[in-house]
């Protein structure tokens, strides 16, 4: 009977005409785990365990879904993020690990306050939200979304890790949030912020699968939902609030021009992992 080994071997194989070595050596890794639920330790020690039949059929249908471009974390239906494992569907982007040190600055920066009232705009899975109402002192934590399927599987991961994250639906480009005015504490959003014209960029496993309305703005107006959010958070922030953008790297100068105009103070452009312009933080008051 095949065993552990070969059932990597074999899933490395059959993917590796789509993804390099690196990235298909690391997939059949977390295939493996998944489908055998065993730590990368187990598989490193217990390489020689048979493998029974249901199994190896397992993983062929996900060979072949993999073998189509789609994203592993759809295939499994769940990805990491900040220490969770959250549900995640092609009604939601896969969340990103620059998306998850957006949400260390937030803890590091807001880890001593109390009571906070914290608000992410473009919740998608409600990684966001979830994990900071996992890790500061909150009294309330909202999550908003356009999409009822997105929201849908926000709702799902806070019951999973018994976050009380209020979720709300509505198009934050159709007008004002009907919240009450300086009560947040900290207001953040990962927007779409990918111009139509960087389409062509993209891999197959994100242009195909992953949903356009969280990813898209159009080339001629691509900070419309950050103007939108500054102009709402100017009004929802407390005096002493902060607010934390994800953006395009390539738009980080325009951004900050643009929330200057609009009279935020202590503006920080902060880096990414990968030396990219990545975050923004803004105050409405000189702190």
């Amino acid at each position: 009977m095949k065993n552990i080994q070969d059932l990597i071997s074999h899933i490395r194989t059959a993917i590796s005409n789509i993804y390099e070595k690196p990235e298909a050596d690391a997939l059949a890794m977390q295939v493996a785990e998944h489908v055998l639920q065993l730590t990368r330790l187990q598989l490193s020690t217990e390489r020689q365990t048979p493998v029974n039949e249901q199994t190896w059929l397992s993983v062929e249908k996900i060979i072949s879904r993999l073998q189509q471009h789609e994203p592993l974390q759809y295939v499994l239906g769940t990805a990491h993020f900040y220490g969770l494992e959250l549900k995640v569907s092609p009604a939601v982007l896969i969340p990103r690990p620059e998306t998850e040190e957006l949400v260390d600055i937030i803890i590091k920066e807001n880890i001593a306050g109390h009571n906070l009232q914290v608000l992410d705009i473009c919740t998608g899975s409600g990684c966001i939200p979830i994990a900071l109402s996992a890790h500061l002192k909150a009294q309330a934590v909202y999550g908003l979304d356009i999409s009822e399927p997105a929201l849908a599987v926000a709702q799902h991961n806070a019951l999973k890790y018994q976050q009380p994250v209020k979720w709300l639906q509505q198009d934050i480009l159709a007008g004002p949030l009907n919240l009450p005015p300086r009560s947040f504490d900290i207001i953040v959003s990962n927007p779409p912020y990918v111009l139509q014209q960087e389409k062509r960029l993209m891999r197959a496993n994100v242009i195909d699968f992953e949903p356009h309305l969280a990813l898209f703005v159009p080339n001629e107006d691509a900070l419309q939902f950050y103007e939108q959010i500054a102009i709402q958070a100017l009004t929802l922030l407390k005096p002493t609030g902060i607010l934390y953008f994800e953006i395009n790297e390539n738009k980080a100068a325009s951004l900050t021009l643009m929330l200057q105009e609009m009279g935020y103070k202590t503006i920080k452009i902060l880096k990414d992992m990968f030396g990219k312009d990545r975050f923004i933080r803004a105050t409405i008051n000189s702190i």
